[in-house]
């Protein structure tokens, strides 16, 4: 029987399973630094719960809770039908 070989996702060495952190908290933090660094501007996509879960090797709820977090925290904004985008005023939260 041949065996398959195990493949290391490198991009989610931004996950550190060992880290009292909540998983959820680090995957929010990585999508937090890539905005803070001007990688993902306003009212650019943030990644897809699929792709942070490809990207960081989470489940899809772990993912849709890092979102939930950084847009009340006001990093971002979904908009039905359309997607999760980083907002105009990024780290402003929402006034409730």
């Amino acid at each position: 029987m041949k065996s398959v070989p195990h493949v290391l996702n490198f991009s989610s060495m931004d996950v550190d399973r060992f880290d009292p952190t909540p998983i959820y908290q680090q995957v929010a933090r990585a999508i937090r630094t890539r905005i803070e660094s001007g990688d993902l501007k306003p009212r650019d996509p943030v990644p897809s719960e699929s792709q942070m879960v490809a990207d960081y090797g989470v489940a899809r709820a772990t993912a849709r809770h890092a979102v939930a977090l950084l847009r009340s925290e006001g990093w971002v904004v979904t908009l039905p039908q359309r997607g999760t985008f980083v907002s105009d005023s990024p780290g402003t939260p929402p006034s409730t």
